[in-house]
């Protein structure tokens, strides 16, 4: 999809276009090109250049250190980043612990924390989901027992994303069971290198390793790291989801993995010797999915519009997120049905750059097993899809 660009944003896309061309290191956008695994060195690296603009922190006020875009200029940021091979900005800092940081927290917290974010020199993990409360988070049992100065943490954190890169996270914990689940539900800020925190790693099908069990022992956490009003942590943890369901449509990544598939299908040989892109059905299936992504672009420029405008996500947030992960597990299907049986083959030491031989098959089929299986957990992670669907019928259907 093409969008009429006004002069002062087409002079901002061809900024980005400059600084990506003259500071992406060139290993690291190799690796985003190959599907290969970057490391914490990676993320870090290239968050670290564009922090020293303040264009990691792209949803920050210009007050904090932000760098005041536009709606259109963060999608012009992130579609284009998307497209030259940028590595995703790691959301755990820049878009969910820091914009609650700067809305609910007080000036200590802002001064003590943001700068961190902000420089990309601290790494945040996510603390929400537990081997009981996935999607029902409400009624979730980390406990959190008030010491006097102090809360003393107790429970266990599940499927929390580079929790061993993480220098801090972010959790929800129980400080009262009294009246509803949602009221007794609070928001601290945990380092992790507080005693009594375990971290261990859930392997995953496809051979990464980004989740974690998190376990905690009666670990201190200071009464100066609860963030806002103990008992309101629902209220800042429902701010900060609706903000990343919008975020999991990933528009500017689920486009470049069209991008990659199309370019696939154009090398790979279909009927009759002619490439496999001119094939009727295969060529059918891709232009159907193509305009499914670009309703989805613009419905969620109509979001980020109206959050723009003072307003809140609410259930579209939910429709961008079943829609966006919906569209994206498509595409990772029409790439390994493009690549036929050079895509059944494992070889995790393509992805993680280890190979010390050529790969089975050409250098495009190597991922085509990973991105598949990977994109499966999109539409559980974040709210599973079912769990968006009843909030949709709830909030927006009145079921």
């Amino acid at each position: 999809m093409d969008i009429k660009l006004s002069p002062e944003d087409q002079a901002f896309a061809d900024e980005v276009r400059r600084f990506i061309r003259d500071n992406l290191p060139a290993d690291i956008a190799d690796k985003v090109r190959r599907d290969i695994h970057l490391s914490k060195d990676d993320y870090m690296r290239w968050q670290q250049i564009l922090g020293a603009r303040g264009w990691h922190v792209m949803t920050w006020p210009e007050a904090h250190g932000g760098p005041g875009w536009t709606i259109t200029q963060r999608y012009l940021f992130e579609v284009i980043s998307a497209e030259m091979d940028c590595p995703l900005i790691q959301p755990f800092g820049p878009r969910m612990a820091g914009p609650v940081i700067f809305t609910f927290g007080n000036d200590d917290q802002r001064a003590r924390f943001l700068p961190g974010i902000r420089d990309s020199t601290v790494w945040w993990c996510q603390g929400y989901s537990e081997p009981q409360s996935g999607s029902d988070l409400a009624s979730l049992a980390t406990r959190a027992e008030d010491r006097g100065d102090h809360y003393l943490v107790n429970g266990q954190k599940i499927w929390t994303t580079y929790a061993h890169y993480a220098d801090w996270m972010f959790c929800l914990v129980r400080t009262s069971k009294e009246d509803r689940p949602q009221k007794g539900i609070s928001f601290l800020l945990i380092d992790m290198t507080t005693p009594g925190i375990t971290v261990q790693p859930i392997p995953m099908l496809e051979g990464t390793h980004s989740f974690n069990t998190v376990f905690f022992e009666d670990v201190k956490v200071p009464k100066e790291n609860l963030i806002g009003v103990e008992g309101k942590g629902w209220t800042y943890a429902k701010f900060l989801l609706e903000h990343e369901r919008v975020d999991n449509a990933a528009i500017g990544v689920t486009k470049a993995a069209l991008r990659r598939v199309k370019e696939i299908a154009a090398a790979e040989p279909g009927a009759g010797g002619r490439p496999l892109i001119e094939d009727p059905l295969f060529h059918a299936r891709l232009t159907a999915v193509e305009a499914q992504l670009m309703s989805l672009e613009l419905a969620a420029l109509r979001t980020l519009s109206a959050v723009a405008s003072g307003g809140s996500p609410g259930p579209a947030s939910s429709l961008l997120k079943i829609r966006g992960t919906e569209i994206a597990q498509r595409i990772s299907e029409l790439g390994s049905e493009a690549v036929g049986w050079y895509a059944l083959p494992w070889q995790p030491e393509v992805l993680d750059g280890s190979a010390n031989e050529e790969p089975i098959g050409p250098a495009h089929a190597g991922p085509a097993a990973n991105a598949y299986l990977w994109r499966r957990c999109m539409s559980i992670y974040g709210g599973s899809n079912e769990i968006q669907r009843n909030i949709i019928a709830k909030q927006m259907l009145g079921l």
